[in-house]
């Protein structure tokens, strides 16, 4: 059972990221603040439900959520800057949306650059303990996987549709066969032995 706050005085927005580990797209992050006592069974980890189950939850977040926003950084600024610092860019432009402002941030894992003038908690495993979290995990991930879904529909070759950009075999055989694309994470180790890559 998750718990629908970490405490009860401050206004609370649950923070995640979706993408972290993939070798193409943006990293995406959400931040949620959902109404006090907010009850939802169904709600858990992203990770630990199905496709259909994200997606109907997405439609429930989204509706009863005081308020909630996505932040995005894309494979060019995740380059840039690294995927760590990347995430927390992410997770700052999603707190910068909303359109309440939170007085305590909820952050899913074990470090976070300080946003400024809110103090944040880092959970470890935070999207599997608290709501908040856990619909933010959700957010992240479903408008991710819509992202990804359009990147395959460009470059259907690197078959992103199932494995969503993560490091699969089939994703670096094709890397291997066709070369890069203008999505891939140029800063990541894309193939094991570091072949050359056409770009």
């Amino acid at each position: 059972m998750l718990l629908s706050k970490f405490q009860n005085k401050l206004l609370e927005a649950g923070c995640d990221e979706a993408g972290r580990g993939c070798l193409a797209g943006p990293v995406f992050a959400a931040a949620v603040v959902l109404p006090k006592n907010y009850k939802n069974n169904l709600l858990n980890d992203s990770k630990q439900l199905s496709e259909k189950k994200r997606n109907l939850l997405r439609i429930e977040i989204e509706r009863d959520a005081l308020c909630f926003a996505i932040g995005i950084v894309d494979n060019l600024e995740i380059d840039k800057i690294n995927i760590l610092n990347a995430s927390f860019l992410a997770m700052h432009r999603a707190i910068k949306q909303l359109s309440s402002t939170p007085e305590l941030l909820l952050i899913d894992g074990n470090r976070f650059k300080s946003y400024p003038k809110i103090p944040h908690e880092c959970i470890i495993k935070g999207d599997g303990k608290f709501m908040s979290i856990a619909a933010a995990s959700i957010l992240a991930k479903t408008y991710r996987d819509e992202f990804v879904q359009k990147m395959h529909n460009e470059f259907p070759d690197y078959n992103w549709s199932q494995n969503k950009a993560y490091p699969t075999k089939a994703h670096r055989n094709a890397i291997r066969k066709f070369g890069t694309t203008p999505y891939h994470r140029m800063s990541f180790r894309l193939l094991p032995q570091q072949l050359e890559l056409n770009s």
